[in-house]
């Protein structure tokens, strides 16, 4: 379990050093394991006069190395997406896309799109998985692999188990290659959490998957907003500076991180006297409906909409 303790003057926590833009919520599938609820319905693409408004933001901060770029679907605003990869390139970031490769429909549309990228982008990560069409043909994913493999992209798969997988690892962060497991949050925490066994709701008591004091990576999505996990924002960088943002982050005292770190998941239910189930599939399951019951208290913490599937509360944009 993470300490609460501050960390002693001989040893420095890592400090902020990525910073991931949600492009856009829209996307073109609707998979059921999704931490934002992404799909073609979705409202909300960032502009790229706010791209460069983050990007000049993350070089004032001084500690960010990598700025990915993911969604939903990124490829969805090809344009936006080039002229991102572009900027943040001449910020002197090393840059990182993620996409489920829809657009990969032969080997040389997939040259065509993935050439403007040759020489900037460090890492293509490319959904692959049954909720992302593996199994139709042709395999785009295999194609988009194939042709940024050409091109001098690094490149790898990453996957998401079913409820049932048995060896899979749950992680966090940028997901690396190999088969990972499902996080119940999100759209997962309603389509998928009741094919889980569960377990009680008391043992929850620590949030196994992120670094919520001294974090290294955070979402940005289209309306600014900091998530320091998908739905838990630490603050808004379009309407405060992130050097502020992340010089006034107190975590102890925050609404949602501070129960979350005080006893994961399970302060949040004792901490409120939230309603509740007996048991859940896993630490996110419970933190994630927990939030969906604080929404309205907390509306600018627990935001946008697009994060709790368009549910009753602020935040929806």
């Amino acid at each position: 379990m993470e300490s609460t303790r501050p960390a002693s003057a001989s040893i420095q926590p890592a400090p902020l050093s990525g910073l991931h833009l949600l492009l856009t919520y829209e996307c073109n599938y609707e998979c059921d394991h999704c931490f934002v609820w992404g799909g073609p319905s979705q409202p909300g693409t960032m502009t790229v006069e706010t791209i460069e408004h983050i990007l000049k933001q993350a070089d004032e901060l001084g500690t960010i190395e990598w700025i990915y770029f993911e969604g939903g679907e990124p490829f969805l605003y090809y344009e936006r997406l080039c002229s991102g990869v572009r900027l943040a390139k001449e910020f002197g970031f090393r840059v990182g896309i993620v996409s489920n490769a829809y657009w990969a429909k032969s080997e040389k549309e997939a040259l065509t799109l993935l050439k403007p990228f040759a020489d900037i982008v460090e890492d293509l990560s490319i959904s692959d998985d049954d909720y992302h069409g593996s199994g139709e043909l042709p395999h785009s994913t295999h194609i988009a692999r194939q042709a940024a493999e050409q091109l001098g992209i690094p490149v790898g798969f990453i996957s998401v188990a079913g409820p049932d997988a048995t060896n899979a690892q749950a992680v966090t962060g940028q997901i690396p290659a190999g088969e990972s497991a499902v996080l119940y949050r999100g759209r997962a925490a309603e389509k998928l959490a009741m094919h889980a066994e569960t377990e009680p709701w008391t043992q929850f008591k620590e949030c196994p998957w992120e670094e919520l004091r001294y974090p290294q990576r955070v979402h940005v999505d289209v309306y600014g907003n900091m998530h320091i996990c998908q739905g838990i924002s630490m603050g808004n960088l379009l309407e405060k500076p992130l050097t502020e943002i992340m010089a006034g982050y107190d975590p102890d005292n925050h609404p949602i991180v501070g129960p979350l770190l005080a006893g994961g998941p399970a302060e949040l239910v004792e901490r409120y006297k939230l309603p509740h189930k007996r048991g859940y599939a896993d630490a996110c399951h419970l933190c994630y409906e927990s939030r969906c019951k604080l929404r309205e208290r907390f509306p600018d913490v627990l935001t946008p909409g697009q994060m709790y599937g368009g549910k009753k509360g602020a935040g929806y944009l």
